[in-house]
């Protein structure tokens, strides 16, 4: 039982290092070539997960040659055009000012009712308000709505809206976050300085503070309690 437990420790920490090594993307972004890459890799390392009587050495060597391999490919991707249309293949326009294309339908195999289906999940509920549509590689549709039937954005109402800053948690539950706190140009002086309005002496005592998109500062203490209702 000892030995499981350790074979199954070491092949865990073979899986995450070859996770770790071929990028972060989530599930819905994969490629079709990357998608298997994964599910080999977890069936070679099933194998050696439960029985002794296989050696590591047969589920270790095909995962590291897998990961290789995967890793070698998506250098490929970034060094070459062709290799990217081959391997992940090319966007396909499923709508086209506001016709919906039959060859490009038949060519993945959709009907009406899956384009109906996917423009849905995009918040889209009138395929006729739907200027063009594309399906991406990874088998998502981005979708370019009507003029009319676009939603409203701030440029439409301010010629020159003010640009919004990415927004940084400086604190979480009492300790600072230097590398958000330094990516913002700020150091501990400027942090005490802006939690002192709200009473707060220590970095101990603050549950959270940070940035937001508009460059407000915001801070929130340990155990807060709100203002008692005194209806």
């Amino acid at each position: 039982m000892l030995i499981l437990l350790v074979r199954a420790a070491l092949l865990y920490l073979l899986v995450f290092i070859a996770m770790k090594a071929m990028g972060k993307r989530e599930l819905g972004q994969l490629q079709p070539f990357e998608l298997v890459v994964i599910l080999i890799i977890s069936d070679m390392a099933s194998i050696g997960m439960q029985s002794n009587t296989v050696t590591l050495a047969s589920s270790i060597i095909p995962i590291a040659t897998v990961t290789i391999l995967q890793i070698g490919l998506s250098i490929l991707n970034l060094k070459s055009e062709k290799s990217r249309a081959l391997l992940c293949g090319r966007p396909v326009l499923l709508i086209r000012n506001g016709q919906l294309q039959e060859k490009a339908m038949a060519k993945l195999r959709l009907n009406i009712n899956d384009i109906q289906e996917m423009i849905r999940a995009q918040g889209y509920f009138d395929i006729s308000g739907i200027e063009n549509a594309i399906i991406e590689t990874n088998g998502q549709l981005s979708i370019m709505p009507k003029t009319a039937k676009r939603p409203l954005q701030l440029g439409d109402i301010e010629s020159d809206p003010p640009q919004e800053q990415m927004g940084a948690l400086l604190i979480l539950d009492g300790h600072v976050n230097q590398r958000a706190l330094k990516s913002l140009g700020y150091n501990e002086s400027w942090l005490t300085a802006r939690l002192e309005p709200d009473g707060i002496k220590k970095f101990g005592d603050v549950f959270v503070a940070g940035v937001d998109e508009s460059g407000q500062f915001f801070s929130q203490k340990k155990n807060q309690r709100l203002p008692e209702d005194k209806r």
